[in-house]
């Protein structure tokens, strides 16, 4: 039986992201800003409690990354330093380069820390599964995630996590994850922001495609309250990652 348009929408259910996020009170953000190393953050585990008490931190298993040795030992000194961070206890080398982290000269450690400065809850209440680890550098963290709502949901779920976590989010990239038969168009509309597939649904749904044109740039940067310098650099973005062959 054939699959129309229709279903095949319906059919594909999720959308793999790249996010740039910041988020206060966090150890990571502020040590590597103030260091030239990076965090790889792997896993997070429940910190044993003594009679039965109500656990008020969790033990992170993280890779510390640096060009050299003095990067790496800046920045495990400044993660001790941090208030936010617990006991840091180093693995032994062996297991370094076990999860190819980047740089030359890498760490794993185990960090106590309180779960509240975590933003993970918040993405994952709001419809993003993490799906790699975050690396963390320059005060800036890269999450992997997958989105497992409609693709149209994802600008309000982003800023609800800006919301709550009083969070800054940018996506980096953007693709689908679900049905393996999309056409060659709807792959090529994966690789555009949320912005850019914006102007570009506005230009063509406007006529500003048609000959003659039915809308003019000045127009549609008014629909889109921006600048037209603004919306030109967005379509011209888009326009140049759709037709790149």
């Amino acid at each position: 039986m054939a699959i129309s348009d229709a279903d095949r929408d319906r059919e594909w259910s999720g959308t793999r992201l790249t996010l740039d996020l910041w988020h206060p009170n966090c150890w990571a953000i502020e040590a590597t800003e103030r260091t030239s190393g990076g965090v790889l953050a792997h896993a997070i585990y429940n910190t044993p409690k003594a009679d039965g008490a109500p656990p008020n931190s969790v033990n992170g298993l993280f890779t510390a990354f640096a060009d050299t040795n003095e990067g790496v030992e800046a920045l495990l000194d400044a993660i001790r330093e941090s208030d936010r961070a617990g006991d840091l206890f180093e693995l032994k080398e062996r297991f370094g380069r076990a999860r190819d982290a980047p740089g030359n000269v890498v760490r794993e450690f185990f960090l106590e820390y309180d779960p509240a400065d975590m933003v993970c809850p918040t993405l994952l209440e709001h419809g993003f599964v993490h799906s790699a680890p975050v690396r963390i550098e320059d005060g800036r963290e890269e999450w992997q995630v997958c989105f497992v709502g409609e693709r149209t949901e994802i600008r309000d779920a982003l800023d609800a996590v800006q919301a709550d976590a009083g969070a800054e989010v940018s996506v980096e990239s953007m693709s689908s994850t679900g049905y393996a038969g999309r056409t060659a168009r709807e792959q090529r509309l994966d690789t555009l922001t949320p912005t850019q597939r914006d102007v570009y649904e506005h230009a063509r749904e406007s006529g500003y495609y048609e000959w003659p044109r039915e809308a003019s740039t000045r127009e549609l940067a008014e629909d889109m309250d921006v600048s037209k310098t603004t919306l030109l650099e967005h379509l011209r973005k888009a326009e140049s990652k759709l037709l790149d062959p």
